[in-house]
Formats: C-alpha cells, sequence, structure tokens
C-alpha cells in the first residue's frame, strides 16, 4: 500500500496538481498546516482526466473502480466545491439526476464510471443492480446544500434536477414503502426481480435501505430515516424559496414525523444507544448507522445526541465513518477530538486514507467546521465561526463560494477579518465563542468588492 501511495503521489506531481492554486491554508499551529496540505494534495489528484469521455469528475468510489457513485459525491461535494471543482460537481449531479427512471423504479445509476456508463460492478440492467435507497435523498440535501454554498440555481431550479427531486418525495417513497408508518412493515424486497434469487446480490441489493451494507435480512436501516428526513427538510426549503408556502409545511411536517420516530421506535434503554436496522424477521440490532443520525442532523440536541456522540467517540470505526467526524465533532462541541480526527486522517500511517471521502472530508472539516464558514445563498451570506484553539491563529485563503472568493482569518477567538476578493459584495455574519463555549452572533455586514474588515469578539 505505501508503495502504491508514493507512484500515487509522484504521477500526481508530475502532472502538476501539487502546483494548482486556489484555496489554502496557513496557521501558527504547524501540524494543522501540514494536514490541509497533504489532504488538499490527495483529494486533488482523484481529478478526473480533461480526455474522459463522462466529462468533469472525480473519484468518490473505490479508487480502482476510476468511477463515481451517489453516496460519496453526495459527502464530497462541498468540498469539492471549496477546492474548485464546481464544474465536476455539476456534471456529476446532472448524470445522476438525469438518470433517474420507472423501469429502475425510480432510482438513477448508484455507480458511474470515466466511460460515462453505469459501473458494471453495480449495474447488469435496470431490473439487476446494486442501490442504496439513502442515495436519493442524500442527493437532494446536496443539492441544497450546494446551492446555498455556490448560489447556483440549477440546484434546485434546473429541469432534471426539480424531477429529481419531486420524484424522490413521491413516487420513489411509494414505490420503496418508505412512508413513515411503513418503515418497520414494509416488504424486504418490495421491487424484487420476478424470478428472485437471493444469492445474486443484484436482486438482494436492488434497494438497500442502509448504508450498512454488511447486515443479512435487513428490512430497514435508522440512517435511511434520518437521510429521508434530511432530504424532505431540504424539500421543505426549496419550496419555501420558490414562494410555495403551504405545500413546503406540509413537507415540513412529513419531514417531522421521521424524525419523531426515531426517537420513538429505535432507541435503545437497556444500552442507551439507537439501535441502527430492524430485520427481516421483526428485531432490532445495531451495527454501523448512527453517524448518518448526526450527518443529517436528524437528532435533536439533548441526552441522546449527546450520548449518541459519546459512543462514536468511544470506539474505532474504517476511515469512511471517519471522514465525516472532523465536521460533525466540530460542529457538536468536540472541537478537541475533531482536530485529533484531521491529524489521525491526513497522517501517513492512517490505514486506508487513500479513500477519497477521507481528504474530501478533512478539507469540510477545516473550512465548515474548524473555520466555520456557512454560506447562504438566499440572503448572498457569509458566517463565520472560529472553533480552534484560543490562541492559534488560521487563515482560510481564497476560498470560492457564492460565486465570489473571499479570505477568512481568526486571530484566535479575539478577532476574525473578512476579505471579499472578488467582485461582488457580500453579507457578512462574525459569530464568536464566549468562554462558556455559547455563541456570540454580531451584527451582518456588507463587505464590499476589494475590502476587508477586522472584528472583534468583545
Amino acid at each position: 500500500m505505501k508503495r502504491i501511495l508514493f507512484v500515487h503521489f509522484f504521477l500526481c506531481l508530475c502532472c502538476g496538481v501539487y502546483a494548482q492554486g486556489g484555496v489554502s491554508f496557513k496557521s501558527t499551529d504547524a501540524a494543522l498546516q501540514t494536514a490541509f496540505v497533504r489532504a488538499k494534495e490527495m483529494a486533488l489528484s482523484y481529478k478526473g482526466k480533461a480526455t474522459d469521455p463522462v466529462g468533469p469528475w472525480y473519484e468518490s468510489a473505490l479508487p480502482p473502480r476510476s468511477a463515481f457513485c451517489m453516496r460519496d459525491v453526495a459527502h464530497q461535494s462541498i468540498g469539492g466545491e471549496i477546492l474548485g471543482l464546481s464544474k465536476e460537481n455539476k456534471n456529476m449531479f446532472r448524470l445522476f439526476v438525469n438518470n433517474i427512471s420507472e423501469s429502475k423504479d425510480w432510482c438513477s445509476y448508484w455507480e458511474i464510471n470515466h466511460l460515462g456508463k453505469p459501473a458494471i460492478e453495480d449495474y447488469r440492467n435496470d431490473t439487476a443492480f446494486w442501490y442504496n435507497l439513502n442515495a436519493n435523498f442524500d442527493i437532494l440535501s446536496a443539492s441544497w446544500k450546494l446551492y446555498l454554498w455556490t448560489g447556483d440555481q440549477e440546484y434546485i431550479n434546473g429541469a432534471g434536477f426539480k424531477n429529481f427531486h419531486e420524484k424522490s418525495v413521491s413516487e420513489y417513497i411509494k414505490r420503496w414503502v418508505l412512508q413513515a408508518d411503513s418503515l418497520l412493515k414494509r416488504p424486504t424486497h418490495p421491487n424484487a426481480p420476478v424470478p428472485f434469487n437471493d444469492n445474486d446480490a443484484f436482486h438482494r441489493c436492488r434497494g438497500l435501505p442502509s448504508y450498512s451494507e454488511g447486515v443479512p435480512n435487513i428490512k430497514m436501516g435508522v440512517d435511511l430515516v434520518g437521510a429521508i428526513y434530511s432530504g424532505l427538510m431540504s424539500y421543505a426549503a426549496i419550496l419555501e424559496l420558490k414562494g410555495q408556502h403551504d405545500k413546503a409545511k406540509q413537507f415540513k411536517e412529513k419531514a417531522v414525523g421521521y424524525q419523531k420516530s426515531i426517537d420513538a421506535l429505535w432507541w435503545n434503554d437497556r444500552v442507551s444507544r439507537y439501535n441502527t436496522f430492524y430485520s427481516n424477521d421483526n428485531k432490532f440490532g445495531m451495527d454501523e448507522g448512527e453517524t448518518f443520525l448526526l450527518w443529517f442532523d436528524a437528532l435533536k440536541a439533548g441526552e441522546r445526541k449527546e450520548k449518541t456522540i459519546q459512543h462514536l467517540l468511544s470506539k474505532d470505526w474504517n476511515v469512511e465513518n471517519l471522514s465525516y467526524f472532523p465536521l460533525i465533532m466540530y460542529q457538536n462541541g468536540q472541537a478537541e477530538k475533531a482536530y485529533g480526527y484531521l491529524l489521525h486522517l491526513t497522517d501517513p500511517a492512517t490505514a486506508r486514507r487513500e479513500y477519497p471521502e477521507v481528504s474530501f472530508g478533512v478539507i469540510k472539516g477545516f473550512t465548515e467546521g474548524l473555520m466555520g464558514v456557512e454560506a447562504d445563498a438566499r440572503l448572498n451570506q457569509i458566517s463565520t465561526l472560529y472553533r480552534g484553539k484560543k490562541t492559534t491563529i488560521a487563515e482560510l485563503k481564497d476560498l470560492p463560494v457564492l460565486m465570489t472568493s473571499i479570505t477568512v482569518k481568526h486571530d484566535g477567538n479575539i478577532a476574525t477579518t473578512l476579505t471579499n476578493n472578488g467582485k461582488k459584495k457580500i453579507l457578512w455574519e462574525p459569530k464568536f465563542l464566549d468562554d462558556k463555549g455559547k455563541t456570540i452572533v454580531k451584527k451582518a455586514v456588507w463587505i464590499k468588492p476589494g475590502s476587508s474588515l477586522k472584528i472583534k469578539r468583545a
């Protein structure tokens, strides 16, 4: 593996990947600075070739496949925007939303390769293919997040996106029996090929109700419940933005129903944890899945959420799970742990750190977690909140966001400077943590192109 990584590094160096500009990070903490450089180099090394038939893309699946899958793209997409891979994001998302079809029971292609074809590892024909049902809701939520980050209206108004979103929250839910009151009663394989072959993964996993793929006879995964909640909340927000207030209210109420079911049905009092799957023999069990409850923001603040976080911190997980930890832990008041994950996931000694989700997850952890940059295209607003060590200076330079570019510099928890490098004014809402960890929100101010403003916490 070390030899593979060395060759991978050498080839990328030769083709100029590591000489690219774009976003950069500086800090008085040398370890943080090294971690960012390593993550950026690794992530950019997965950019596809300009001559690939599929068009602009980046690796978002098992690297030997030269492909991208729906889950990984959804989770890597904001990291891609941060790294300047907006064309790649747009192309991959278009391919996913445009390939939804009734013949696949309103699924798309789970994985597409660099040739622009459904990956043979996951697809035989429209009646036999691998598909995790979380995917439609993950892509829907990611489309909404991409709009908020970029301001690109196609992600919410483009014909292909609108069709995908509408079908996912209606026909897809009906076809796969995913109504809130049917989750534990649904058939295990509601759209199984006939004749059904349980030994054929393309039959058995054509509509896998979880991202946890190693559980036999799974009827429902709690992560899918969280994904549906997130997808419906995102769809409600899209409708609200379009002025469809009554319809938005209806979908928000539907989303809340899924969230309530998580606490009503899935909590295990005996071990103070959430069950993560429900089996075909009508029994709850525990495997992976809790990470996604936080990723999809499907847990209410309180004791159960805190116990979930503590459980996640108490165990070793595979790198796919760990790739979400920097952002999740920063956002949930675990800054010291998040810092440790940034360093761990970029350490050359860490096994499988070359899995693409890892480096992209670290970039998100730096940008949205440590530096606390959030964007809201509805208001043309950027907010910032430093979550690092009080005495550490950290600067994120030339960050592409809202179709412009900014530089954010945190002087520990004392002051923040925002520089508008672009050609359009932006609204900036500075935030700080007080000595008790509570968030202080300062009055939003407009920053003109080419200007900087420094705001102190006190």
